[in-house]
């Protein structure tokens, strides 16, 4: 089944397509009793599809759908709720679907979708199994290959009285989120201005980490220091500089650190670099 957003939202596409596989279908069930997991099996399970996903985009020359951890918790509660009231739907018992949830939320979208999927196979296999369903049907398959989307969540949950494991993915594009990436070299050390000091020419780089679509653009760094693991200074809140050179203390560490910041105000992590002179 299908649901196209912009009967609810002008100019937005969307798409929901369930996945029910009956057992006859995708082979015999594995589980003869209750399959219990644990909280962080199914973290990993959930790790596990996220980097399935993604490998299926790169094997058709698709950029990363990045993890946003807001469509994550949605996903998993969509995968809990299923098991809770027991049934099978994009749309739940309280009448909302996916597109009502993001924007209850207060979560900015333009295009949305939504796979799901049960299958009753062990909790080492259902993650690689709920995948193949996916990207062995259509619908499903032109979701998770599309080239509208920048963002993703999913959940797993099981059903403690059957075995069954509830499969969510969350599409979604949205502004960017993900925050620029800095990597800083080497630092060079040559004679300073005194015999106690030195100058220390530290380089960096970096760049927006980009997306599927709406990557916003890398815009500048910030840059600190500190001395003997001291509290952190700020040199420059903003530059565009990718060099510098300073001057540190003989008998001292100082560390230099840098993040890049995009046009969209997100900051990546920082990254540092130590002249150790003690």
């Amino acid at each position: 089944m299908a649901l196209n957003a912009a009967a609810l939202r002008p100019r937005l596409l969307a798409v929901l397509v369930a996945c029910f596989v009956a057992l006859g279908i995708v082979g015999p069930a594995t589980v003869s009793a209750v399959d219990v997991a644990s909280s962080a099996t199914i973290s990993a399970n959930e790790s596990t599809m996220l980097t399935l996903l993604n490998k299926d985009r790169s094997a058709h020359g698709l950029v990363s759908v990045r993890t946003d951890s807001r469509l994550m918790a949605i996903a998993r509660a969509r995968s809990a709720d299923m098991v809770a009231h027991n049934y099978f739907s994009h749309t739940q018992p309280d009448g909302r679907n996916i597109f009502d949830i993001l924007g209850d939320q207060g979560i900015a979208w333009y295009a949305a979708g939504e796979n799901i999927a049960w299958n009753t196979y062990s909790i080492s296999q259902t993650t690689s199994v709920a995948n193949s369903q996916w990207m062995n049907s259509s619908g499903h398959r032109a979701i998770i290959l599309s080239s509208n989307y920048n963002y993703v969540g999913v959940g797993l949950a099981v059903d403690p009285s059957n075995g069954r494991k509830y499969w969510t993915a969350v599409f979604m594009k949205g502004p960017d989120r993900t925050g620029a990436k800095a990597s800083v070299g080497s630092a060079r050390v040559t004679t300073g201005p005194t015999s106690v000091t030195r100058h220390a020419k530290i380089s960096w780089t970096g760049a927006d980490v980009r997306l599927q679509v709406l990557t916003a653009g890398f815009r500048y760094f910030t840059v600190e220091r500190r001395v003997d693991d001291g509290a952190w200074t700020r040199v420059w809140s903003a530059t565009t500089l990718t060099a510098a050179t300073f001057t540190v203390k003989v008998g001292h560490r100082t560390e230099f650190r840098i993040s890049g910041v995009d046009k969209k105000g997100n900051r990546g992590a920082w990254v540092s670099r130590a002249v150790d002179l003690r």
